[in-house]
């Protein structure tokens, strides 16, 4: 195992982190209950937030020992962020994304507590593109790099970052940085919205500490049997490091 994943002492079967994007939190609970013991780490986002009931969800699952990654990408004036972030403090969350420039970011590191916080680089359905549509001239590396120098620098402890990216920021940031990986895809999977991704294996090959899974989970057919399979993937490969 590199050193990098040794210092970090994460548990493996943590380093899955399961979106838990449905409807609503009845079809959340039913889900979890049917995934049991191969899915530990949740990832609540937009779609929940909106849905209602959010915060009683993220305490039911805490009462699991489940872990929990509030997934709201703040974005506002950094007073604000900063605010949002404070009020997460009590709630044992593990993980928060945040958005935004170098002040923004350090709002929300200054307010962390025992949450930390990661910073948004390039989302995985952005392409170069995109990026030209949004006004960047740079190329999706330099993008990611850049964002990640500067999260370091704000107090971040990590970035969400696409799989294809991560070894340039293991090799040109820093090691101490968790670097947490969406757009998973156990297969090559051209059909959805996603346009930078990877398998699980290569995730961790390259040098990622977390992958988030969310839909090659959600729609199998055993939910629990995906999420098993894409464990006993990550095992393989961590134990082979």
């Amino acid at each position: 195992m590199s050193a990098s994943k040794a210092e970090k002492n994460i548990a493996t079967r943590e380093r899955l982190i399961f979106a838990l994007d449905v409807a609503d939190t009845d079809k959340a609970r039913k889900l979890v209950e049917q995934l049991d013991d191969s899915v530990w780490f949740y990832k609540l986002g937009l779609e929940m937030f909106m849905a209602g009931g959010y915060f009683e969800l993220l305490e039911w699952l805490i009462a699991r020992d489940k872990k929990v990654f509030v997934d709201l990408k703040f974005f506002d004036v950094p007073a604000t962020v900063g605010a949002a972030v404070r009020q997460l403090q009590s709630r044992g969350v593990s993980f928060a994304t945040v958005h935004g420039n170098q002040s923004i970011m350090e709002a929300a590191a200054a307010n962390k507590g025992n949450t930390k916080i990661l910073a948004v680089t390039a989302l995985t359905s952005l392409d170069r593109g995109d990026l030209d549509d949004l006004g960047f001239q740079c190329d999706v590396r330099e993008l990611v790099l850049s964002r990640a120098r500067r999260a370091f620098e704000a107090g971040c402890d990590g970035v969400v970052s696409s799989g294809l990216e991560v070894p340039f920021l293991r090799d040109e940031v820093d090691k101490r940085l968790l670097v947490v990986t969406p757009g998973i895809r156990p297969v090559d999977n051209k059909s959805d919205d996603q346009k930078r991704v990877v398998t699980p294996a290569r995730a961790f090959e390259n040098g990622a500490d977390y992958i988030v899974v969310g839909r090659p989970i959600r729609d199998a057919d055993s939910p629990r049997a995906a999420a098993q399979a894409i464990q006993a993937e990550i095992a393989a490969v961590l134990s082979g490091q």
